[in-house]
Protein backbone atom coordinates (compact mmCIF):
# COMPACT_ATOMS: atom_id res chain seq x y z
CA UNK A 1 0.00 0.00 0.00
CA UNK A 2 1.44 3.52 -1.11
CA UNK A 3 -0.20 6.73 0.07
CA UNK A 4 0.87 10.35 -0.98
CA UNK A 5 -0.55 13.03 1.42
CA UNK A 6 -0.36 16.99 -0.59
CA UNK A 7 -0.71 20.49 0.74
CA UNK A 8 1.17 23.43 -0.59
CA UNK A 9 4.32 23.73 1.71
CA UNK A 10 5.06 20.06 2.77
CA UNK A 11 6.19 21.64 5.69
CA UNK A 12 3.27 21.08 8.39
CA UNK A 13 -0.36 19.56 7.70
CA UNK A 14 0.83 16.78 4.86
CA UNK A 15 4.09 16.33 7.41
CA UNK A 16 2.06 15.55 10.35
CA UNK A 17 -0.53 13.15 8.19
CA UNK A 18 2.19 10.97 7.36
CA UNK A 19 4.17 11.09 10.63
CA UNK A 20 0.30 9.63 11.96
CA UNK A 21 0.04 7.47 9.13
CA UNK A 22 2.70 5.54 9.31
CA UNK A 23 2.45 4.98 12.96
CA UNK A 24 -0.67 2.96 12.73
CA UNK A 25 0.88 0.50 10.54
CA UNK A 26 4.45 -0.06 9.07
CA UNK A 27 3.12 -1.94 6.63
CA UNK A 28 2.12 0.97 4.51
CA UNK A 29 4.83 3.25 2.93
CA UNK A 30 3.31 6.98 3.49
CA UNK A 31 5.33 9.81 1.74
CA UNK A 32 4.44 13.76 1.26
CA UNK A 33 4.87 16.21 -0.33
CA UNK A 34 3.99 20.15 -1.88
CA UNK A 35 3.41 22.01 -5.28
CA UNK A 36 5.66 24.71 -3.33
CA UNK A 37 7.97 23.25 -1.17
CA UNK A 38 9.20 24.91 2.04
CA UNK A 39 12.66 25.10 2.88
CA UNK A 40 12.62 23.15 5.99
CA UNK A 41 9.46 21.23 8.30
CA UNK A 42 7.79 23.72 10.83
CA UNK A 43 9.42 23.43 13.77
CA UNK A 44 5.90 23.71 16.10
CA UNK A 45 4.80 21.02 14.36
CA UNK A 46 7.91 18.57 14.98
CA UNK A 47 7.56 19.69 18.55
CA UNK A 48 3.67 19.14 18.57
CA UNK A 49 4.00 15.50 16.81
CA UNK A 50 6.59 14.75 19.40
CA UNK A 51 4.53 15.70 22.20
CA UNK A 52 2.33 12.91 20.85
CA UNK A 53 4.70 9.76 20.77
CA UNK A 54 5.82 10.82 16.40
CA UNK A 55 9.07 11.69 15.34
CA UNK A 56 9.01 13.75 12.53
CA UNK A 57 12.35 15.29 12.63
CA UNK A 58 14.69 13.65 10.00
CA UNK A 59 11.39 14.74 7.41
CA UNK A 60 11.69 17.43 4.62
CA UNK A 61 9.73 19.07 2.69
CA UNK A 62 9.81 17.51 -1.26
CA UNK A 63 8.32 18.31 -4.60
CA UNK A 64 5.33 16.60 -5.31
CA UNK A 65 6.94 16.08 -9.09
CA UNK A 66 9.57 13.72 -7.88
CA UNK A 67 6.19 11.27 -7.41
CA UNK A 68 4.28 11.76 -10.81
CA UNK A 69 5.29 9.06 -12.14
CA UNK A 70 4.64 6.41 -9.43
CA UNK A 71 1.85 4.77 -8.87
CA UNK A 72 -0.53 5.29 -5.12
CA UNK A 73 -3.36 3.80 -3.90
CA UNK A 74 -4.15 6.57 -2.00
CA UNK A 75 -3.65 10.69 -2.93
CA UNK A 76 -4.54 12.55 -0.01
CA UNK A 77 -5.14 16.68 -0.18
CA UNK A 78 -4.84 17.82 3.36
CA UNK A 79 -5.03 21.67 2.03
CA UNK A 80 -8.02 24.51 3.15
CA UNK A 81 -9.68 24.90 0.35
CA UNK A 82 -10.95 28.39 1.20
CA UNK A 83 -6.94 29.96 1.96
CA UNK A 84 -5.47 27.77 -0.35
CA UNK A 85 -5.39 25.86 -3.69
CA UNK A 86 -4.40 22.40 -2.96
CA UNK A 87 -2.46 20.41 -5.55
CA UNK A 88 -4.21 18.22 -8.45
CA UNK A 89 -1.98 14.85 -9.27
CA UNK A 90 -2.55 14.10 -12.58
CA UNK A 91 -0.45 10.25 -11.98
CA UNK A 92 -1.76 6.99 -11.50
CA UNK A 93 -4.04 6.74 -8.43
CA UNK A 94 -6.77 4.29 -7.23
CA UNK A 95 -8.49 6.63 -4.91
CA UNK A 96 -8.05 10.56 -4.51
CA UNK A 97 -9.40 12.16 -0.81
CA UNK A 98 -9.29 15.82 0.41
CA UNK A 99 -9.55 16.01 4.02
CA UNK A 100 -9.03 19.99 4.31
CA UNK A 101 -7.29 21.21 7.75
CA UNK A 102 -6.15 25.11 8.38
CA UNK A 103 -2.76 26.25 8.34
CA UNK A 104 -1.53 26.37 11.84
CA UNK A 105 1.44 28.19 10.49
CA UNK A 106 -0.47 31.64 9.45
CA UNK A 107 -1.78 31.30 12.74
CA UNK A 108 -0.70 34.86 14.68
CA UNK A 109 -0.61 36.02 18.15
CA UNK A 110 1.47 34.96 21.27
CA UNK A 111 3.36 31.63 21.47
CA UNK A 112 0.83 30.03 23.97
CA UNK A 113 -2.25 30.34 21.47
CA UNK A 114 -0.22 29.30 18.56
CA UNK A 115 1.00 26.29 19.78
CA UNK A 116 -2.47 25.57 20.86
CA UNK A 117 -3.80 25.65 17.13
CA UNK A 118 -0.77 23.49 15.99
CA UNK A 119 -2.40 21.03 18.56
CA UNK A 120 -5.93 21.60 17.59
CA UNK A 121 -5.12 20.33 14.05
CA UNK A 122 -2.47 18.24 14.96
CA UNK A 123 -5.48 16.08 16.71
CA UNK A 124 -8.10 16.78 14.01
CA UNK A 125 -5.34 15.12 11.59
CA UNK A 126 -4.53 12.31 14.07
CA UNK A 127 -8.03 11.22 14.55
CA UNK A 128 -9.01 11.83 11.05
CA UNK A 129 -6.36 10.10 9.47
CA UNK A 130 -7.16 7.01 12.12
CA UNK A 131 -10.94 6.92 11.06
CA UNK A 132 -9.75 6.44 7.88
CA UNK A 133 -7.16 3.92 8.42
CA UNK A 134 -9.85 1.71 10.21
CA UNK A 135 -12.28 2.18 7.82
CA UNK A 136 -10.48 1.99 4.36
CA UNK A 137 -7.25 1.47 4.43
CA UNK A 138 -6.78 -1.53 7.09
CA UNK A 139 -9.49 -3.56 5.37
CA UNK A 140 -7.67 -2.97 1.86
CA UNK A 141 -4.31 -4.52 3.77
CA UNK A 142 -5.61 -7.18 5.64
CA UNK A 143 -8.69 -7.99 3.80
Amino acid sequence: MRILILCTGNSCRSQMAQGFLQSFDKNIRVFSAGTFPAARINSKAVKVMAEAGVDISDNYPKNVDIYMNDNWDYVITVCDDANESCPVFAGNVKHRLHMGYEDPSHKTGDEEYIFSEFRRIRDMIKDDFFKLYIEKIKPEIHG
